[in-house]
Parts: structure tokens; sequence; C-alpha cells
């Protein structure tokens, strides 16, 4: 009796390991995942997505994630090449293109990546104006996508975008921006004003001219003048006169003046 059950003692044992090194050798990997296989420590490819099969004690595998990576760059204080002391912080997006070289080729691919962007980061802004990191962002970006893909490539890592997020400016540098840009409005406004006033005096002397040539249009303009007047409602009206028609009646005055003259003398 003994022996039997020690026969089903040791049997169950057997079933427990052979499960276990079953379950260790069935190896599921999702559809963005990737297995980098490593026999006895040497590297023997990359398998998945779905169930494959590993040796066990023998093989081990790590589990690679393909999909993109949203990484925070913290912010980073530079020197611009203008002398201006900046705050600026960034997000890039990557993901792992070759699974060997991300696990065999760095230790920690995320943590490598996030350090290189914030070198790169400091650098790129130490060699740039505060204009054109302000106006040119999409340069600035492209600029740090390229050195940080160009570094991160022998680590099996693409990165896809990196945009800087903001930029903090001194109180002293924002005083100074807006007096700035409130001085540009005003230069604007006053060169606008002076347009204006050009325009309009040009304006003026053509009308004068156009008016000066056709006497019909200057009676139109009288009569304009006389009906924008009788609208508001004066007590006062005055009736422009051409000086023509005065003319007709000046040889008549100066008859009576001279005949009143004579009168005088022969008395």
């Amino acid at each position: 009796m003994s022996q039997l059950i020690g026969f089903l003692t040791s049997s169950g044992v057997v079933i427990v390991l052979l499960i276990a090194l079953l379950s260790s050798a069935i190896k599921i990997v999702q559809e963005y995942e990737r297995g980098v296989i490593f026999r006895l420590g040497r590297f023997i490819g990359v398998k998945g997505p779905g169930l494959f099969f590993i040796i066990p004690i023998v093989d081990r595998m790590v589990k690679v994630d393909l999909r993109v990576v949203t990484l925070d760059v913290p912010s980073q204080e530079a020197i611009t090449r203008d002398n201006v002391t900046v705050k600026v912080n960034a997000v890039a997006y990557f993901r792992v293109v070759d699974p060997a070289a991300a696990i065999i080729n760095v230790e920690n691919y995320k943590r490598a990546t996030s350090q290189i962007s914030q070198t790169t980061l400091r650098n790129v802004i130490g060699q740039s104006e505060l204009d054109e990191i302000l106006a040119h962002r999409e340069k600035i970006n492209a600029e740090l996508r390229r050195i940080i893909d160009d570094a991160t490539e022998p680590w099996g890592v693409r990165v896809e975008i990196v945009e800087i997020k903001d930029v903090e400016l001194p109180p002293g540098m924002q005083r100074a921006m807006a007096k700035q840009a409130e001085a540009e409005r005003e230069k604007r406004a006053k060169i606008i004003h002076a347009e204006g006033e050009y325009q309009a005096a040009k304006t003026l002397a053509e009308a004068a001219q156009l008016l000066s040539t056709n006497p019909a249009a200057l009676q139109l303009r009288y009569l304009q003048t006389l009906t924008e007047i009788s609208v508001e409602q004066n007590s006062t009206i005055i009736f422009p006169v051409p000086l023509d028609l005065l003319k007709v009646f000046l040889p008549l005055g100066s008859q009576d003046g001279k005949a009143s003259k004579d009168g005088h003398e022969g008395a």
C-alpha cells in the first residue's frame, strides 16, 4: 500500500513538472508584439505574432512592443544663440522597427531615447535664435526629429514625430516683446492712416479737376449740397449762385453809379 502511495505521489510530481515544462514551452505573442529568442544566451531569431514553441530552460524569450510610444521630454533650460534663457519642453513619438536591435544593442531603449531627446533639445535650442524658435517651430521640430532618429537608428528605434509644446520666456523678455508688438501695431496704424489720407487727397484732387472742366457737374454738386442741407432742417439755407450769373447785373450797377456821379457834378 505504501508503495502504491509513493508511486502515485511520484507520478503526480512528474505530471506537474511535465505540465510546467509544457506551459513554459508554449508562447503566445500578440499582433503588436514580437518575441526575441535567445538559446543558451545566443540570439537565434525573432518570432511572432501567434503561437509557437521554445525549448524550456534552454531558450529564453523577451517580448518587444511594436506600437508607437509617446515620450514626454521634460522641460529643458537652454540659452539661445542670441543669449536669451528659455525653458522648452517637447513630446516625441517613436516605435521599434527592429526588435532584435532594441534588445541587443541597448540596455533600455525607452530610457536611452528619452535621454538623447533631452540632450538634442538643449543643443538645437542653443543653436537657434529666439525669433526662429517662436516663428519657425516647424523647422526646429524637423531638425530635432532628424537628429534623434539618426541617434536611435542603431537601436532599432524610429522617431516618427517630435513637437515642441511650450516655450517659457523670462518675465523681462515677455514685457519687452509686448512693447515691441504694441509699437509694431502703432506703426501699422499710422501707415494705414497716412495711406488713407493720401488716397483721399488724391481722390479730392481728381474730383476738383473734373468739376472745373464740367460746369454742369458743378451745378449738380450745388443742387446735391442744397438737398443735404434741407434734410438737416436748418433755419438758414445758402443758395450758391454761379459768378457767371452775377456778371449780367454788373453793367447795370456800374451805369447807375456813373449817372449818380454825373448828377452830383452838374449840381
